[in-house]
């Protein structure tokens, strides 16, 4: 695993080699089952049609949010669409571009929330927005930025939805819920929030509630500048950050430096 490679970050997806993409080890058999199953091999079919075409694709790791977060680090799910779909800008972590990238508004939007919870905690100047966009920092830390698509087209939002990798994406998520720590899952928008009735399903807790060994979901508008003020659940004031750490802390787990 090498959690830098910042020059790898503006590169497009070189083949269909599922094989070679490096996964913490103890991600291997949810990601190997998959890859042996039909729906793995018809979206092979289609991402090596769609390059044979001389498609785009972005990232150039799928797989990354896998390889950087261990299954027995994540403490905390943040949960995206599909990745970024202009140059340089994927890197394979949700809501996460590579260093150097212009600030998409969407994380704009997480860093003015990160901003306003510590001014609400502390009587300290604002904290200017950063300069650098990655989250590999978080990713090291135990969260876990997992877009529910794991590839995009230059220029085309959700086009290689629907073609399997919500299927992958679902069982990694099953994954985390049936294990033993306690976790938060941060859902914001439409899209993410329909993972919540899973996570309840599967015996947890919800917004806040503090059952040993279980689970929190906090939900939010998505942080795009299209909803993140709008009700019922503006993503701008939502306090999720330092809810999860909350959270975390009352079972014994290890905060995460947002």
């Amino acid at each position: 695993m090498n959690p830098e490679v910042p020059e790898l970050a503006g590169e497009r997806l070189a083949g269909w080699q599922p094989a070679q993409w490096s996964v913490a080890s103890d991600w291997r058999p949810t990601v190997a089952h998959f890859f042996r199953s039909e729906t793995a091999q018809r979206l092979g079919q289609f991402m090596a049609g769609r390059l044979a075409a001389g498609a785009t694709i972005y990232p150039p790791q799928p797989l990354r949010a896998l390889d950087l977060t261990p299954l027995a680090d994540v403490r905390v799910v943040i949960l995206g669409q599909d990745p970024y779909h202009g140059p340089g800008q994927a890197e394979g972590l949700a809501f996460s571009v590579a260093p150097g990238i212009k600030l998409p508004p969407s994380l704009r939007n997480i860093f003015k929330e990160l901003a306003r919870e510590r001014m609400s905690r502390e009587p300290v100047p604002p904290m200017p927005l950063p300069a650098n966009g990655s989250l590999v920092r978080w990713a090291q830390q135990g969260v876990l930025l997992l877009n529910t698509c794991l590839t995009v087209e230059d220029g085309q939002p959700a086009s290689h939805a629907n073609q399997g990798w919500e299927v992958l994406t679902d069982e990694i998520l099953k994954t985390v819920i049936g294990g033993d720590g306690p976790v938060v899952f941060m859902l914001w928008g439409a899209h993410a929030q329909r993972m919540a009735e899973t996570v309840r399903r599967l015996g947890v807790t919800t917004e806040g509630a503090a059952t040993p060994a279980q689970h929190l979901i906090l939900s939010a508008n998505h942080p795009s500048p299209l909803s993140a003020l709008r009700p019922p659940q503006p993503f701008l004031g939502c306090g999720h950050f330092g809810q999860a750490n909350a959270f975390l802390q009352q079972h014994g787990c290890k905060l995460i430096a947002w």
